[in-house]
């Protein structure tokens, strides 16, 4: 029987070193690998490339590793919230690629399924498109985008099993599954780690082939990026 399963975080993030590439999971702070940031945190591994759609909060997600100073390059398609992210990016400390964010989805889904590039209409025209190759199908351009190479993915689902077979629940079924198998290692940390066997194979999002580690994860603080509210209206 095949068993990926890992004793816990430090087990399953034990190789990873300075300098190399990772890709995170998540949406804002929706479906992020909480765990797996936290302990690179501690590891304190340095000059870091980190492909995510955006770097979470000052306090949270990966602004984590941005107060570090952990972070050297930073692949996204958002500053979003984070005011960390943004000063490190205007004062020439971060490098910054920003991708749109299709096609930062689609180089992660281009790398794990084996593609070794992509042409996609997006960016043809802009900057994003100097220095690359642009191809006419059917009379509209598009431009080349390599798919990424990675040494680990994180990601972040709600239940899996020992085999590496993984469910997202709702919006945390984001970048996360464009990641698994995207990158050399696939590191899954679950909020429930059940038994092979007891997921119902109908249900399942992405099958353990694309998986190598699956820990179950502690203390999920599932934070809110931006909480909206209606005031509060009297009853007539």
């Amino acid at each position: 029987m095949i068993n990926k399963q890992v004793a816990n975080v430090k087990e399953a993030l034990k190789d990873v070193s300075s300098e190399m590439t990772l890709m995170l999971g998540g949406f804002g702070l929706c479906g992020i690998p909480e765990n797996a940031i936290s302990e690179l945190v501690v590891m304190g591994v340095k000059d870091l490339t980190c492909i995510s759609n955006n770097a979470g909060v000052d306090d949270f997600g990966l602004g984590l590793l941005l107060q570090k100073h952990q972070i050297k390059k930073m692949v996204a398609s958002y500053v979003g919230e984070n005011d960390e992210f943004e000063r490190q990016m205007l004062s020439g400390e971060l490098d910054v690629e920003l991708i749109p964010q299709g096609t930062l989805a689609e180089r992660c889904r281009a790398a794990q399924a084996g593609f070794p590039a992509i042409y996609t209409p997006a960016g043809y025209g802009t900057e994003v498109a100097e220095g690359k190759e642009t191809r006419e199908f059917n009379g509209k351009m598009y431009v080349l985008e390599r798919a990424f190479k990675a040494d680990f993915s994180f990601v972040k689902a709600w239940k899996g099993d020992a085999a590496g077979n993984l469910i997202f629940k709702g919006t945390a079924r984001n970048f996360n599954p464009n990641m698994c198998g995207a990158a050399t290692i696939t590191v899954a940390e679950v909020e429930e780690l059940v038994p092979v066997g007891t997921l119902d194979p109908n249900q399942i999002h992405i099958p353990g082939i694309f998986v190598q580690r699956i820990f179950e994860g502690k203390n999920y603080e599932k934070r809110i990026e931006k909480r909206t509210v209606r005031q509060k209206t009297e009853l007539c």
